[in-house]
């Protein structure tokens, strides 16, 4: 959250991404559409409770428009905790109301040079108006609260392997078929094992006749002792070989020769359905509020009138360069549109 004084030091950028920050703009009430404020509850440092007079009271008044006493907290208690105890004393209240006051005749004279019609500024303001709204709709959708153990305990069941798996070896491997070139290999290769991986790489580039591994230097991937996508013999290797170190030359029983060099390693790992209950818990929340987003808008097309010419997509023109960053006339990603994720409860 950007601190008043670090807006007006940005400049107009720095306002413009200030109101979009703040949501300060365009919120206010005019002297004739007050609502009453319900009383504030006294705070845990012992301030008495706010009165609804003593919310809407104005602390200030710029062409018509009211900055009242609940709007100015409001604002403040947005900044971090370290931000507002600089604002305690009446002297820096009124710094922060004279930020306040500024960003308002800015706005102002935006408006009045029609910016607020400026393509880029609607696209902006439609972002935040999705966001919004996205906010209200999904969170309401689906909460933690809302998803049962049956569904968390289903979840756990259909992706188990993600949670309990053997030990794991990575290799990559020279494969020939001659014993005495896989021989000569090994040596050089075992000579080199304590330089860089590329070296290994150049070597099956130069002498593996396995195809499908050599187009990856020789990537076997992961695999444990159970695998059937590695000979038996080049796993039993593997496993007994340590992490960067190459192995001796291995008889697949095949008629190739392997020497392997391992890259990775993974132990293995068995979690519990309590172990990772709050995690599916927060999967589950994002699946549901992905499938509440496709819903809702499917829902809303379906109402609109909506007419699509896909022959002139072949008209567009795409320009190389740097993606605009978001915010600043870009459109939001709707693929990955929804309500913030709350975090995960303590454990």
């Amino acid at each position: 959250m950007l601190e008043p004084r670090s807006m007006l030091a940005g400049g107009i950028a720095g306002f413009t991404a200030a109101l979009l920050v703040t949501g300060f703009v365009g919120c206010q009430k005019k002297d004739d559409d007050k609502t009453p404020a319900a009383n504030v509850a006294p705070t845990a440092t012992g301030q008495p409770a706010q009165s609804p007079e003593d919310l809407n009271a104005p602390l200030a008044t710029v062409d018509g428009v009211v900055i009242t006493v609940q709007e100015f907290q409001e604002q403040l208690n947005r900044q971090s905790p370290y931000v507002r105890a600089r604002y305690t004393s009446k002297e820096e209240k009124k710094n922060f109301l004279d930020t306040l006051v500024t960003i308002e005749v800015m706005a102002k004279e935006a408006e009045r040079r029609g910016l607020d019609k400026d393509p880029e500024v609607v696209r902006t303001m439609k972002q935040v108006m999705i966001q919004k709204l996205s906010k209200d709709v999904f969170s309401a959708e689906a909460t933690r609260d809302s998803i049962t153990e049956a569904e968390l305990q289903d979840y756990y069941k259909k992706h188990e392997a993600e949670y309990r798996r053997p030990a794991q070896v990575r290799a990559a491997a020279i494969v020939v078929k001659d014993k005495a070139l896989a021989d000569k290999l090994a040596k050089e290769a075992k000579d080199s094992e304590s330089k860089s991986h590329s070296v290994f790489r150049d070597m099956v580039i130069k002498s593996s006749v396995d195809e499908v591994s050599k187009q990856n230097g020789g990537d076997l991937g992961y695999f444990d002792k159970e695998s059937t996508s590695v000979p038996k013999p080049v796993i039993e290797a593997a496993f007994a070989t340590e992490n960067g170190k190459v192995s001796g030359v291995i008889a697949a029983g095949d008629g190739r020769f392997f020497i392997v060099k391992v890259t990775g390693t993974r132990p293995a790992m068995e979690k519990s359905f309590e172990d990772v209950k709050s995690q599916i818990q927060t999967r589950v929340l994002r699946d549901k509020q992905v499938a509440a987003q496709k819903e809702f808008v499917e829902s809303l097309k379906s109402k609109a009138k909506v007419e699509i010419n896909e022959a002139n997509l072949d008209k567009v023109q795409i320009e190389p360069g740097k993606a605009e960053e978001p915010g600043h006339g870009a459109l939001p990603d709707l693929r990955n549109l929804r309500a913030p994720m709350p975090s995960a409860p303590p454990k």
